[in-house]
């Protein structure tokens, strides 16, 4: 059977490269050109490139002539893939933490959850606290919503309320960030 798509596997190619460049002129920028900087037609530049065993990459085809650089599109490449990587390992990962009370929840099982919660803050987590309304439960919501405040209020010096208690179907919840800490 044959293959219907036959992209399909390959990736796009992000810059255009050699042959593939489609302008007649091209603005060569980098230290093959006289000044760093020269309008050149499509032939002499890549005739440059070629002299000196390199790649023309087009950088900003968007320009009037396209701006193009000579050099080793394999290893520019994989520059740029190390550079994501990067990026992506520096960005923050948010951790979210859930913490479920009942709206009949006692002193202790509410002091054992603040210290959880204290924790979670501390090491950096989000932390979405909510009251789960069981049957006729639902009747109780004053006291879910009073819980979950007083709850916000116990965690004030470990993190800030990013949203108050809203009432989604059965849960009632809240979100609360870790304060930043003071440099």
């Amino acid at each position: 059977m044959r293959d219907r798509n036959p992209k399909r596997g390959r990736q796009e190619e992000p810059y255009k490269v050699n042959q593939r460049i489609r302008a007649r002129e091209v603005r060569l920028v980098g230290e093959y050109v006289d000044g760093g900087n020269a309008v050149l037609s499509l032939d002499k530049a890549l005739k440059l490139a070629q002299d000196n065993d390199l790649d023309l990459v087009e950088i900003s085809p968007n320009v009037n002539p396209p701006v193009c650089k000579i050099l080793d599109y394999a290893k520019f490449k994989y520059e740029q893939k190390k550079k994501q990587k990067e990026i992506k390992a520096n960005a923050a990962k948010v951790v979210l933490k859930e913490i479920r009370f009942g709206p009949n929840t006692d002193e202790h099982d509410y002091n054992f959850k603040l210290k959880h919660a204290i924790n979670f803050l501390k090491e950096g987590a989000k932390v979405k606290a909510y009251v789960h309304f069981v049957g006729r439960s639902i009747v109780f919501k004053e006291r879910g919503e009073m819980l979950l405040l007083r709850f916000a209020q116990a965690l004030e010096d470990y993190g800030a309320v990013e949203q108050l208690p809203k009432l989604e179907g059965k849960r009632m919840s809240i979100f609360i960030a870790p304060k930043q800490a003071k440099k």
